[in-house]
């Protein structure tokens, strides 16, 4: 009974700070603001995709990115991309993705990103799904995620 309260409060804040944001997507949790997320849409059979999106935070101390995860997909994991010998590879991002103190982490194509590993069913353009981001400070915070064009390269198109 407790925690199912505890859960019907922490989305009615989100809500709340959603609408009192102003802006379509943006969620905000203590002093972080997770705006812009979104992701392409999948390819064919395409058992993976990504997720990109911006947290701001406002306040005086740093937060860190822990984790993730989706009804979406089997498996979400942070990573991002690296130059290796010439050849560009996908590695997870240990510890986390810092969010400094007055400043934002962007997680965009060809860096940072949350890594979708076995999708539910494909990404259809247009469609949403909720993601559940962890921070270390904040705790966890759900966003919810429009699916772009497969060409899309950025939250606008």
């Amino acid at each position: 009974m407790k925690t199912s309260l505890h859960n019907s409060l922490k989305y009615l804040v989100i809500i709340a700070v959603t609408v009192s944001t102003g802006i379509p997507g943006a969620v905000a949790a203590g002093e972080l603001a997770v705006t812009g997320a979104w992701a392409r849409a999948s390819l064919g059979t395409a058992k993976s995709g990504a997720v990109y999106l911006t947290v701001e935070n406002r306040g005086a101390a740093a937060d860190r990115l822990i984790a993730a995860e989706t009804p979406a997909a089997s498996r979400a994991a942070l990573h991002t991309h690296i130059m290796e010998e010439g050849v560009m590879k996908m590695r997870p991002v240990e510890g986390g993705i810092e969010i400094p103190a007055g400043g934002s982490a962007v997680l965009a194509p060809g860096g940072l990103h949350v890594m979708l590993m076995g999708l539910a069913a494909p990404l259809e353009e247009g469609a949403r799904f909720p993601l559940t981001l962890t921070f270390e400070q904040a705790g966890p915070v759900t966003v919810e995620v429009l699916v772009r064009p497969a060409t899309a390269m950025d939250a606008g198109g």
